[in-house]
C-alpha cells in the first residue's frame, strides 16, 4: 500500500460522504489473515505515535503519589493520588470514571495500587498502564515530555477478532495528513506480522456515519455494509414470494 492509494481513497471517501452537522472521525480498518489472535504471541499489540493529531488531543489521566501530583496537574487532564482511589472502588463510578479517557498513566512505585483498585476495569478495555507506551513511569519523571508523546499516541490491537480498528483523523484535516497517519499505523503493523503483508487481508477507511472505502491496487472500492446486504436479500425474497402468491390466485 502506497501514499497514492491512499489518497485517491481518502478522494473517493469525500466523494460518497453525506455532511453531517459535526466533524466525523477517519477511522482505519484492517483486517488480517492467517493469524489466530486466540494465541497470544500473534496477538497484534502496539502503541503508534503519529505524525498528526487525531483531530483532537487524547485525553490522559494520571495515577501518582505526592512526589509526581504537582507535574501531573499541568499536562494531564485528571490527576488522582493514591490516597484517593478509595473513591473510584465502586464498580459503577470506576467504569464510568474509566471510560472517561484515552490512556493512563502510572506512577511506577504504586503500580500494586492502581492494579488492585482500577486493574478489573482497565484490563478488559486495555487500558491499563503499559511500559511499551512509557505509562508507567519513575517518581523522578520529566510528564511534559511523556504528555507529547501521548497526545497523538494510538493503541494498535486486535480484541475480538483479527482486526485492527483506529482513528486516524477528522474530516476537517487535510487528506495530506490523515495519509501519513494512516501509512504510520500501516507500516507499524506490517511489521509486527510474522509474514508482514502476506498476513493482511485488505484496508478500508470510512467516516464515522459513512460506507467504508477500500485501498487496493486497482483504485478504491465503495463497500456496503453486510446488514444492509441482508436485509436487500431479505425484501427481495419476500417480493418474490408476494408475486408467487399473486400468480396463484390468477391461475385459480
Amino acid at each position: 500500500m502506497n501514499k497514492k492509494q491512499v489518497l485517491e481513497t481518502l478522494g473517493k471517501l469525500r466523494e460518497v460522504n453525506e455532511k453531517r452537522k459535526f466533524s466525523q472521525t477517519v477511522d482505519l480498518v484492517i483486517n488480517l489473515r492467517g493469524i489466530d489472535i486466540k494465541k497470544p504471541e500473534q496477538k497484534v499489540d502496539l502503541f503508534i505515535k503519529l505524525p498528526y493529531s487525531k483531530g483532537k488531543d487524547n485525553k490522559i489521566c494520571a495515577l501518582v503519589d505526592h512526589e509526581l501530583y504537582e507535574q501531573a496537574n499541568k499536562y494531564f487532564s485528571k490527576v488522582v493520588l493514591r490516597e484517593d482511589f478509595i473513591k473510584y472502588e465502586n464498580k459503577k463510578v470506576q467504569k464510568k470514571f474509566v471510560r472517561e479517557f484515552d490512556f493512563f498513566l502510572a506512577q511506577a512505585n504504586i503500580m500494586t495500587n492502581v492494579a488492585t483498585t482500577f486493574g478489573r476495569t482497565l484490563g478488559p478495555l486495555g487500558k491499563m498502564p503499559n511500559p511499551k507506551s512509557d505509562c508507567i513511569v519513575p517518581p523522578t519523571a520529566n510528564l511534559e515530555v511523556i504528555s507529547q508523546k501521548l497526545k497523538t499516541m494510538v493503541h494498535a490491537q486486535t480484541k475480538n477478532d483479527a482486526a485492527i480498528r483506529a482513528p486516524v483523523g477528522n474530516e476537517g484535516m487535510t487528506d495530506e495528513e490523515i495519509s501519513e497517519n494512516i501509512l504510520n499505523i500501516y507500516n507499524s503493523v506490517v511489521n509486527a506480522l510474522a509474514q508482514d503483508e502476506a498476513n493482511i487481508a485488505n484496508v478500508s477507511i470510512k467516516f464515522s456515519m459513512s460506507k467504508p472505502v477500500r485501498i487496493t491496487d486497482k483504485g478504491p472500492e465503495v463497500h456496503t455494509h453486510v446488514k444492509e446486504k441482508k436485509i436487500s436479500k431479505y425484501k427481495e425474497r419476500k417480493s418474490t414470494s408476494k408475486k408467487g402468491k399473486e400468480v396463484d390466485k390468477n391461475k385459480k
